[in-house]
């Protein structure tokens, strides 16, 4: 790489600490002294290789080093390109972002694997992975056809069905079936006597009746005799099993979500895949723990009230089906959550957030990456958010390839990578934000890794960002989705990220925990500086932004929207028949809409940029009723005239009709005063 002492005092200038950065050529060799030199201090250091990682941590062990040492890779990532000589910006960016603080601990999800591994599948893919692993792990088998073969001594419990569904995750799976074979081979002593009395040969050694050839004679039952293993009538024929490992070597795999469970594997016929799964399963034995990746406030939820459904967004993008429907309110189930974040990148309220890292803690990371390639001198730097296993893989991949004399490019030097957990995990709130703190395009490279749903997610949300952008009227295509799987597609595409317009002034806010929190600063920032300056921007469909319509012919104010409302963007007035808005609390869930008895209630989604949208307006209003005995207001003429056509012909109110024009205290006394009329009228009668 083109460093040496001079970039050594560029980059010490840059970071801040005043001092020339020791830049070597052999650190994990010839250069090692350097290396233990810092280790052996009170710093914090940051060591620019990935390469030699393992090394390095080794020896800080052995020196007992009480300061956190981090690596970063600037090689593959800067180095090696044919923009090397312009990449010492992106390296003072990524080295000023390794030396952040590591982000506050969150909560972790505990497992505890006794190693009671369930096996599934036909019997002769099944049963010869049962005899090589019975000494390793508690094997139980569950065969799903008759097969051809031979069971062998009862060395582990075997059973027989169809139908097969799974529940849970490691530790704590569940397997049903259906015990549809007559023989049941928990019981079965494989003595042969049904083989042997079988006249239609429907009987082989796996002690399964193939049933396209019985006849029902029963002679295999009189066989079993007392044993009673063989049953045609078997009417209790559900079964059940708690495991903590599945491997699945059905066709098809019996859970068929994207991102399955840990502790299940799915391999059919493929051998490769099977001695893989082995591998894993075996090492799944005892207890584990992983982040809990999210964090759930339900008093932002917007997905249900009153037994209506609204929002569904994160049940509806969730690969590992581990969000579902609890009622008014979501339950996102910790064990079977895989990290992806995309529930949070689609959630309109912020009711679901990223936890690992929080948003705060990735937005200083843009922004100091951003900030300091700018004071390093670097111009239109672009972001490119991957993931930390096949993304950062596939980059690192690309740079050898380019240092290798080859005709690929390498790493622009203005693109700067930024790994993630899951690339589904960052919305259009952060995405927002990099354009505000200078970034001329942010990109998310898609590895192939990612389930289909996270893609259409990520499109939408970048329509809905873009859309933005263009409507305030800033130049360019400011997001993308670069789909690689190989080094040269991926070198191509980051030579054609486009330069669009940003901001003339880089924002200094931080990012806030809360998500439109956050996009109120961002959208504050980006039309102040902006080329136009629109009172409103019509957004696409699904946008979390928006107003709400109301039919005032149809709307009788009977307020049902607003004790839908989980936002409280729709609001009464307690002293008169008003219907009121604040459409900056507004999320577009559509809880009133559904809630409306009238039908009254319609959306638009949009951005309304003025003060109005923080402001209470009145939507809807009416003159009040005023009740026909006492002149006290209860209600609107339209919703009494509602009322009166609906509930004339009720029972309840045939012959006093009048009671529906009362309020409600009224209403009663006339009911008391007539029950006593007719008491006193009954005493008068003759006996």
């Amino acid at each position: 790489m083109p460093l040496d002492n001079t970039a050594g005092i560029r980059l010490g200038a840059v970071l801040g600490n005043g001092k020339s950065l020791p830049i070597v050529t052999e650190l994990c060799r010839h250069d090692i002294g350097a290396f233990l030199a810092v280790a052996d201090g009170v710093d914090d250091v940051v060591v620019a290789c990935t390469q030699e990682r393992s090394l390095f941590s080794e020896l800080a062990a052995q020196k007992s080093a009480v300061s956190p040492i981090r690596f970063v890779n600037i090689r593959e990532t800067g180095g090696w390109s044919k923009d090397n000589a312009q990449a010492l910006p992106k390296m003072a960016a990524l080295l000023a972002a390794a030396a952040l603080p590591d982000p506050e601990p969150v909560p972790v999800v505990n497992y505890e694997s006794g190693g009671h591994l369930l096996i599934v599948g036909p019997g002769q893919r099944v049963l010869p992975w049962a005899e090589k692993l019975a000494g390793q792990l508690d094997v139980s088998v569950l065969l799903t056809d008759s097969g051809t073969g031979m069971l062998q001594e009862r060395t582990f419990p075997t059973y027989s069905g169809s139908q097969v569904k799974l529940t849970g995750w490691l530790g704590a799976f569940t397997a049903r079936w259906e015990q549809s074979n007559p023989i049941d081979l928990e019981i079965c002593t494989r003595c042969n006597a049904c083989v042997e009395a079988c006249p239609e040969q429907a009987i082989d050694l796996m002690y399964q009746i193939d049933l396209n050839k019985c006849t029902s004679h029963s002679d295999c039952v009189k066989a079993c005799g007392s044993i009673g293993a063989i049953d045609f009538n078997r009417t209790a024929t559900q079964r059940s099993g708690d495991f903590d490992l599945i491997l699945d070597l059905c066709d098809a795999p019996l859970l068929a979500m994207h991102q399955p469970p840990q502790g299940y594997f799915a391999a059919a016929d493929d051998a490769l895949r099977q001695t893989d799964a082995v591998l894993k399963l075996v090492a799944l034995v005892g207890e584990f723990e992983k982040p809990k990746f999210f964090i759930y406030k339900d008093k932002l939820c917007a997905h249900g009230r009153n037994g209506q459904i609204g929002c569904t967004s994160c049940i509806d993008v969730c690969s590992a089906e581990a969000i579902r429907h609890d009622g008014n309110l979501v339950k996102v189930i910790p064990n079977l959550c895989v990290g992806c974040g995309a529930c949070t990148t689609v959630c309109p309220s912020g009711a679901l957030t990223y936890a690992y890292p929080r948003a705060p803690d990735t937005g200083q990371r843009i922004k100091t990456m951003l900030t300091t390639f700018a004071k390093a001198g670097g111009e239109q730097p672009a972001l490119l958010l991957h993931s930390a296993d096949k993304g950062a893989a596939l980059i690192m991949q690309l740079g050898r390839m380019a240092k290798s004399g080859g005709k690929l490019h390498g790493m622009p030097a203005r693109v700067l990578p930024l790994s993630l957990h899951h690339t589904a995990s960052t919305g259009i709130d952060l995405w927002l934000a990099a354009i505000a703190y200078g970034a001329s395009h942010v990109a998310i490279l898609l590895s192939g890794e990612e389930a289909p749903d996270y893609v259409t997610a990520l499109e939408k949300q970048m329509v809905i960002a873009q859309t933005i952008l263009a409507g305030l009227g800033y130049s360019g295509t400011h997001l993308s989705l670069v789909h690689a799987v190989a080094p040269a597609a991926l070198d191509r595409a980051l030579q054609v990220i486009e330069i669009a317009q940003v901001p003339v002034q880089r924002a200094l806010f931080a990012v806030a925990a809360e998500k439109r929190g956050t996009l109120d600063l961002v959208i504050g920032h980006l039309l102040k500086h902006a080329p136009l300056k629109p009172e409103q921007i019509a957004l696409p469909a699904g946008a979390l932004y928006g107003t709400v319509n109301i039919n005032t012919s149809a709307c009788t104010l009977c307020m049902s929207c607003v004790g839908a409302c989980p936002e409280s963007a729709l609001m009464d007035n307690a002293d008169l028949p008003q219907l009121r808005f604040v459409e900056k609390n507004c999320v577009q869930c559509g809880l009133c809409e559904t809630t409306c008895p009238e039908n009254a209630i319609t959306l638009t989604p949009r951005l309304l940029l003025t003060d109005t949208a923080k402001q209470s307006r009145v939507v809807n209003e009416a003159a009040p009723f005023h009740c026909i005995r006492c002149s006290k207001p209860f209600g609107t003429a339209q919703m009494i005239e509602t009322m009166f056509g609906k509930l004339s012909m009720h029972g309840a109110f045939a012959g006093n009709l009048d009671r529906i024009k009362m309020c409600a205290d009224c209403r009663v006394i006339d009911m008391m005063s007539n029950t006593k009329e007719a008491s006193i009228t009954n005493l008068k009668r003759p006996l």
